[in-house]
């Protein structure tokens, strides 16, 4: 190994160069040698592992192997050898410098250390890509995990690089740091409520990856597409991305549709309102006209031949339409409207129905639809919903109502 360390320098001595240009000759073609030699190991190194990779995510039905390839999981790897090939022979090329030797040994335990965090981080990306794929796993905050160890390992990794670059030991460098835990604790505020409240989230299973959420305060309405540990990015309908502090999801309130989305129908809850002055009890010939209805023409008789027998036994006098128990249009139109949604085939029948009258209002009396669609998509239930509504709107004058509206031009044509 003297031999060797000395060969250059002692070859330009006998040629006469003189003792100082020796040294500093000597030390440049032996590290020029040595940058040649680790170059080529780290790229045969380098081929032949991925090459290895590549054969076993050929042969292996688990997709984690092509996931290490992917996030430079070999690549990485290689790079180790190179590194103690160097840290091995650098001391023979600076031998004679030895200042240079000692920051350069340094310096080498430095970049090993970086070295291994970012060995670290690919694995670690390889490790959430792959649970990502796993259905038990797809809707959990991975990432927030894997930047809590990641936010530990460079913690360690930066301590042990001060440590040896000031030649404090590693402990005694890391509690002579609780004199500013308090301004660490400013620092890294969000990354400990967000760690706290990614943990949190899990435990009580208040989101997962995939949920709709609605959240007023941030303006998201759309799908979760991450979380992680500081931020949460929903993509919005309009497919847009709004980003909102992962601790808001404890501290703020929020709506979370995956329910309805587990659920066997989503929610139609929307109501005409019919003006008060169009409600009215219906005439024997109105009741008749109304008979034709198929849908209610059973409701009808059945109704009908009720109150006759009341009207009869408790003598009525129904020469004044108001005495005894009467349909009232309103009514009609309220079962006509329940019937007509039960028998929707886009409803689910499993779930409630309900037609139902609200309490009147200065706009006139709501009549409300309470139902479930069968089919949760938005552009189906939005299509389902207008579908019905549609029909209902164009039966309101069957039934003699009217259905309220502000004042509009049309309304002032006929004054003039």
């Amino acid at each position: 190994m003297e031999r060797i360390k000395h060969f250059v320098y002692d070859y330009l001595l006998e040629i006469g160069v003189s003792n100082t240009v020796a040294v500093y000759l000597n030390m440049l073609i032996l590290l020029i040698l040595l940058l040649i030699v680790v170059f080529i190991v780290d790229y045969v190194i380098r081929k032949v592992l991925r090459n290895i990779f590549s054969v076993l995510a050929g042969r292996t039905k688990s997709n984690f192997d092509d996931i290490m390839i992917k996030n430079k999981v070999p690549r990485n790897i290689a790079h180790i050898i190179p590194l103690f090939v160097v840290y091995k022979f650098a001391p023979m090329v600076f031998s004679d410098f030895p200042y240079w030797e000692s920051l350069l040994e340094k310096a080498l335990i430095v970049f090993g250390i970086i070295l291994v965090l970012w060995l670290v981080r690919s694995f670690l990306n390889t490790l959430k890509d792959f649970l990502k794929t796993l259905p038990n796993f797809k809707d959990k905050p991975i990432d927030s995990y894997i930047q809590v160890f990641m936010i530990f390992a460079w913690v360690v990794g930066i301590f042990s690089a001060f440590a040896i670059l000031t030649g404090i030991s590693f402990w005694k460098f890391a509690t002579s740091l609780g004199a500013i835990s308090a301004v660490l604790l400013l620092v890294f505020k969000d990354t400990i409520l967000g760690f706290v409240a990614s943990i949190q989230v899990t435990i009580n299973d208040m989101v997962r990856i995939g949920d709709w959420i609605s959240f007023d305060k941030y303006g998201a309405d759309g799908d979760v597409i991450e979380i992680n540990l500081s931020t949460v990015k929903v993509q919005n309908w309009d497919k847009t991305i709004t980003t909102i502090p992962t601790y808001a999801l404890i501290s703020d309130s929020f709506k979370n549709w995956r329910g309805m989305m587990d659920s066997g129908g989503r929610r139609i809850k929307r109501s005409l309102n019919i003006k008060l002055d169009s409600v009215r009890y219906l005439s024997q010939p109105e009741i008749d006209s109304l008979k034709k209805i198929h849908i209610i023409s059973e409701y009808l008789n059945l109704r009908q031949k009720q109150i006759d027998v009341y009207n009869s036994e408790h003598n009525i006098d129904k020469t004044v339409l108001l005495n005894g128990r009467n349909l009232t249009n309103l009514g009609v139109f309220r079962k006509y409207i329940e019937t007509y949604t039960e028998n929707h085939s886009a409803i689910n029948k499993d779930m409630m129905i309900m037609a139902r009258q609200l309490p009147p209002t200065t706009q006139g009396i709501p009549l409300e639809i309470y139902a479930f669609s069968s089919d949760k998509r938005w552009q189906n239930y939005e299509y389902i919903m207008s579908d019905i509504f549609d029909h209902i709107i164009a039966a309101v004058p069957y039934f003699n109502l009217d259905i309220f509206e502000l004042p509009n031009n049309s309304n002032f044509k006929d004054l003039k």
